[in-house]
């Protein structure tokens, strides 16, 4: 049976080790970084490689440039990744110069540009990925965030080189499988973020695996709306609203309780001025949006939240561009660190950006580095850049 073979299994050393990760952090309109958890995962499997005499090229993207953008560049996370490492130059290369690469000393980490300013990424181009093989002699991949792209970095580069997985790609697999293989019961699903198109396979998938599936987030509108509930000038996906009824009239067959917002903070997204409201007193004339999940229904998700032994999140409750609407999200947050009987997995970039710098994070058993890759990997049990890994 073909399987992965994890660094800390093998004997890597005094190679010239090609390594993908997500260092895809969220910037800050002056271009410094906003949070670098991404970075911070996979420093375990940087140092470790390190520590046996490897010499590292550093291969990541930054968001989805359509051309060479010097906004989208990775020179804020070189620096960022330099002060991580004591005792080590971090050099940014743009282009594959191969000869600067070999030329480069033991103290050094190459970092190479932005590796979506390359066409040939996205389109899998098996040239592309032969042309990056020839500047390593051994593949690493620990970027889970990306494991569900059909990108050349990710899927080709194991074709052309010994392949193995990084430490932070093991914790991920083992951690998001032992809770959907193996979920302690009752499990609890929180489900947040703008569109039931996106979250279709996985709310489906978590009908078999919850026992409650508490729902907020533009999302819980188009199931408001589908039980004939009026939403004001809320954000809706009309055209989903009888998949929204498939899957409520589903979950009553599965015997899993879905939860929605009883009452809600209305308001617009650019102000401070709330008010809030039931959900069966919300008018169809209503000029006010829903942002935030209710005082009601935190109490209500809250209690489901305490009783839980395994619990899953992902995707804010509420619009947390805006501070006065992330209250929802952040009682969410604060309700699962505080049970500490439950195995807990919470993953997806927004949801991570909202709870980035709180307290407590240490309490969270498993905070995923992928967003669409963890849904992918609940939903289906494997990726794409996963089994490409598999020898």
């Amino acid at each position: 049976m073909k399987k992965i073979r994890f660094i800390d299994e093998v004997k890597i050393q005094n190679k010239k080790v090609l390594l993908r990760v997500d260092f895809n952090v969220s910037l800050n309109p002056n271009q410094t970084i906003a949070d670098d958890f991404r970075i911070q995962r996979s420093l375990p499997t940087v140092n470790y490689l390190l520590s046996n005499g490897n010499k590292l090229v550093i291969i990541s993207h930054l968001d989805r440039p359509k051309k060479r953008d010097d906004k989208l560049s990775l020179k804020p996370v070189a620096k960022r990744l330099q002060s991580y490492l004591k005792g080590y130059k971090v050099r940014l290369i743009g282009n594959f110069e191969k000869e600067k690469i070999n030329n480069s000393d033991n103290k050094e980490v190459i970092l190479l540009e932005n590796i979506r300013f390359y066409p040939g990424e996205l389109k899998n181009n098996q040239n592309f990925a032969k042309k990056l093989a020839k500047l390593g002699e051994v593949f690493v991949n620990d970027a889970f965030g990306v494991c569900h792209r059909v990108n050349a970095s990710i899927v080709s580069l194991p074709k052309y080189l010994p392949s193995y997985g990084g430490l932070l790609l093991k914790k991920e697999i083992e951690m998001i499988s032992k809770i959907i293989n193996h979920p302690k019961k009752p499990t609890v699903a929180i489900i947040g973020g703008a569109k039931i198109t996106t979250k279709i396979a996985l709310i489906n998938k978590l009908l078999s695996l919850a026992n409650y599936l508490l729902i907020g987030g533009g999302l819980a509108n188009t199931f408001l709306c589908a039980q004939g509930y009026n939403i004001g000038n809320s954000f809706c996906e009309y055209e989903k609203v009888e998949m929204a009824k498939k899957i409520l009239f589903k979950a009553a067959q599965t015997h899993t309780a879905i939860l929605l917002p009883s009452d809600a903070v209305l308001g617009k997204r650019e102000e401070n001025k709330t008010i809030v409201k039931n959900i069966e007193e919300i008018k169809d004339t209503d000029s006010l949006s829903i942002l935030d999940i209710g005082p009601e229904t935190q109490a209500k998700f809250g209690m489901a939240i305490s009783h839980a032994k395994t619990i899953i999140w992902n995707g804010p409750v509420g619009y947390i561009e805006n501070p006065v609407f992330k209250r929802g999200t952040d009682f969410i947050y604060y309700s699962i660190t505080q049970n500490s009987q439950a195995t807990s997995l919470v993953g997806g970039g927004d949801t991570l950006a909202a709870i980035s710098k709180k307290e407590y994070l240490d309490k969270i058993t498993h905070l995923s580095t992928g967003g669409g890759a963890m849904l992918e990997f609940i939903e289906k049990g494997e990726l794409i850049g996963i089994e490409a890994l598999k020898r």
